[in-house]
C-alpha cells in the first residue's frame, strides 16, 4: 500500500509557499496566483514566477522554514501505517523547505518528491525534475505520474491524503482519497468517492477501522 501525502495546507499546517511570498515577494504575486486559479497560466509559470519575485538571503529563508508548522497528529498516523505501507510526501512545493521543516519539527525522515529549490544571489531558483509534459494539471510534479512509478514498486492500492488543487488529477485515480478544502470541491464536482478530514488524527480514526488486508486492495494502477 502507498499514502501519497501533500505537504502544504495538509502536513503543513497553512500553504508555506503562500506564506513566503506574503513576507518575501512582492505583492503582484497575487496577481500570478489569480492567473494560475483562472486557468490562464499552468502551475509550473505560476511557481517559476512568484519564486523569482522572493527577495531575501540563505539565512532568513532556512530560518523561515525551519518554522513551518506541521500538523503533529501525522507521527500516531505515520508510525500506525509504517508497519503495512509505504507513506511518501509528494509535493508541489520546494523540496528544501520541506526537508527543514521535517527536521526542525523533529519527523522521521521520510521520502520527499517535490520541486527542487536552489539559492541564488538575492533569493531563489526553482528547477521542476519531476516534471510531465503531459501532466494534465501542468504541475511542476505530476502527481499521477510518480504515484504509477511507486505503485509499480510497491504494490497495492493508492491512498492520497491532500487539499488542493495539484491534487485534483490523482483524485481520479487513487483508490481511495482523504480530501480537505478544495479537494473536497473537486471530488464533489467530478463525482469522485472521498473522505474527509481535518488533521491526521481524523484519518488514523479511519484507516484503524481497515482491515488487516484492506477490502480496497485491488489497485486502479495495475
Amino acid at each position: 500500500m502507498l499514502f501519497v501525502i501533500d505537504f502544504d495546507g495538509t502536513l503543513s499546517l497553512r500553504d508555506s509557499i503562500d506564506h513566503l511570498l506574503k513576507i518575501y515577494a512582492d505583492p503582484v504575486w497575487k496577481d500570478v496566483e489569480a492567473r494560475w486559479l483562472a486557468g490562464e497560466i499552468s502551475a509550473v509559470e505560476c511557481m517559476h514566477q512568484q519564486i523569482s519575485m522572493v527577495r531575501a538571503d540563505r539565512l532568513m529563508l532556512d530560518a523561515f522554514f525551519s518554522s513551518i508548522e506541521l500538523d503533529k497528529e501525522f507521527l500516531p498516523f505515520y508510525h500506525y501505517v509504517n508497519d503495512f505501507a509505504e507513506v511518501v510526501i509528494i509535493s508541489d512545493g520546494l523540496d528544501h523547505a520541506i526537508d527543514l521543516a521535517l527536521k526542525s519539527s523533529g519527523f522521521p525522515r521520510l521520502s520527499v518528491i517535490a520541486n527542487h529549490l536552489s539559492f541564488v544571489s538575492d533569493g531563489i531558483h526553482i528547477d521542476f525534475p519531476h516534471r510531465n509534459p503531459c501532466c494534465m494539471g501542468g504541475n511542476g510534479v505530476c502527481k499521477c505520474a510518480v504515484a504509477h512509478r511507486l505503485s509499480a514498486l510497491v504494490g497495492g492500492p493508492v491512498v492520497l491524503i491532500g487539499d488542493g488543487k495539484s491534487d485534483a488529477c490523482l483524485a481520479k485515480e487513487a483508490d481511495f482519497v482523504f480530501a480537505k478544502n478544495s479537494l473536497i470541491d473537486h471530488c464533489q464536482r467530478c463525482g469522485i468517492s472521498y473522505t474527509s478530514f481535518s488533521s491526521f488524527t481524523d484519518i488514523l480514526a479511519v484507516v484503524r477501522d481497515w482491515p488487516q488486508v484492506p477490502s480496497i486492495c485491488f489497485s486502479k494502477f495495475e
